[in-house]
């Protein structure tokens, strides 16, 4: 589980970073199966698989925050195999809760920031975002969204189908060069986050253009998310770089494809950032 756990975050398979952080946090349970002889095998175990699934990706805040807050509560803390495997359990139940509480509690904030009547533009595929528009609609407002693809793996393609099954919410899907072109329609922009890491938001590709077009615009930006993905310190934020084969399917021999993952967008270009801690103003 632990092996196929880390393929799958290496690979970028799921999309959401707050999944990810949930699903390498479940996968260690794989360690209450095994047979060890003292707790500091278990917590040798332990710590090298937290560390193999926190490298798996090193741009996800909430990965690293998570795998580092299951070893900070287990080792040391017990005096047997048992103990150790009780802990362990208990730490990954009470993570993965506050995860999923965290992202509950971000999109009902970031719901109260609708207007009966809300255009919006996003970007990406964030899971927060989405249970906050539901919960907006579910509300009563009427929603128009306006998605971008997310290019170039179109996972902005998901979020425009998702929203479309909502009620209350007409959803309009367009290429990532458009967002300029809709923003004037919109009454703020709403995405999720990678992480933000010392005042800079990271996020997909493309955020940083969206936002700095909304601010020229006057179009309020809204970022939302659990508050695990943010972080001050201890966590230095690499960007992944995928598969040119992702921009060009048959690529020619004199061009270098690029394929950068996130940008950068200095929180400074943000009007609230929402989390399930409050909402934040800039």
């Amino acid at each position: 589980m632990i092996d196929e756990t880390v393929a799958q975050i290496s690979e970028m398979q799921t999309h959401s970073s707050s999944a990810v952080a949930v699903n390498a946090a479940r996968a260690l349970s794989e360690l209450l199966e095994r047979e060890y002889m003292s707790v500091e095998e278990f917590e040798r175990d332990l710590e090298q698989n937290a560390g193999i699934l926190r490298r798996a990706n090193t741009s996800h805040a909430s990965l690293h925050n998570v795998m580092r807050e299951i070893e900070r509560s287990v080792v040391d803390k017990a005096n047997s195999v048992d103990a150790a495997k009780t802990l362990t359990k208990e730490t990954i139940e009470q993570v993965v809760e506050d995860i999923e509480t965290g992202k509950r509690e971000a999109a009902s904030r970031a719901a109260e920031l609708f207007g009966p009547d809300e255009t919006f533009l996003t970007h990406d595929f964030s899971s927060t975002v989405l249970e906050a528009v539901e919960t907006a609609a579910q509300g009563g407002s009427h929603i128009t969204a306006y998605v971008t693809e997310a290019r170039p793996r179109f996972i902005g393609r998901r979020t425009a189908r998702m929203l479309a099954a909502m009620d209350r919410v007409e959803t309009h899907l367009c290429v990532d060069s458009a967002a300029g072109h809709y923003l004037s329609k919109c009454d703020r922009v709403l995405v999720g986050m990678d992480c933000i890491v010392n005042e800079t938001l990271h996020n997909r590709v493309g955020t940083f253009q969206i936002t700095t077009a909304a601010n020229e615009l006057g179009v309020p930006v809204v970022v939302v998310g659990s508050g695990v993905k943010i972080i001050d310190d201890g966590f230095v934020f690499e960007n992944q770089y995928r598969s040119g084969s992702e921009v060009m399917l048959e690529p020619i021999e004199e061009i270098i494809l690029e394929n950068p993952a996130y940008d950068a967008t200095p929180l400074e270009l943000v009007d609230y950032v929402v989390t399930d801690n409050g909402i934040r103003e800039y």
